[in-house]
């Protein structure tokens, strides 16, 4: 694992296309027990070199009942998006996460992996790319459980989703009471 996360540190796949330069951010841990697979890191992550320090990562963390120790921590939770690096600004919000990532690294991190329980998918891209129905968001989160017990489908927390959820509030008022309950009993063990 080691050997591989230094691999990706150094990966240039998409350098002409980034317009920081790469900057691959990616956690894992052979016994990670949960994956959060989102979209690509942010700007900020860019600039801290650190993913989810900032509101949506107050916001995911809030939603998983963890604190940040916890949620920092490779062995509970690894940290893999769809596009590894900032892939820029949009008109409203970041580019969508550069194709290249994911068939590249994905497999030889999963297969490292030997004790996930959960995966996490956060957002549209991380959904599309892994179940690949013709479902839009709303419905892959509202019947999360068709997805147990492997993945469990969540918005992006991102504060521009404010309007998705005040239009659903069903999510935070009843998905996230049982997707920290699922949080909790995985920790635990």
């Amino acid at each position: 694992m080691k050997n591989l996360l230094n691999e990706i540190s150094n990966c240039t796949i998409c350098k002409s296309h980034l317009p920081l330069g790469p900057n691959p951010i990616v956690s894992t841990h052979k016994n990670s027990k949960i994956i959060l697979l989102s979209q690509a890191p942010g700007r900020i992550a860019h600039q801290k070199n650190k993913a989810w320090d900032d509101p949506s990562g107050r916001k995911l963390r809030e939603w998983l009942g963890v604190d940040e120790d916890q949620f920092y921590n490779a062995e509970n939770f690894a940290i893999l998006p769809i596009g590894f690096c900032y892939p820029g600004k949009a008109k409203t919000g970041d580019l969508p996460p550069r194709p290249e990532c994911a068939p590249q690294w994905h497999n030889q991190l999963l297969d490292k992996m030997e004790s996930v329980e959960l995966i996490i998918l956060i957002g549209a891209y991380s959904q599309h790319y892994y179940l690949k129905d013709k479902k839009s968001l709303t419905e892959r989160v509202g019947n999360y459980k068709t997805y147990l017990p492997k993945y469990f489908p969540i918005p992006h927390p991102s504060p521009t989703n404010r309007f998705w959820r005040s239009k659903n509030p069903w999510f935070e008022e009843l998905v996230v009471g049982e997707l920290q309950e699922k949080i909790e009993e995985l920790l635990m063990v």
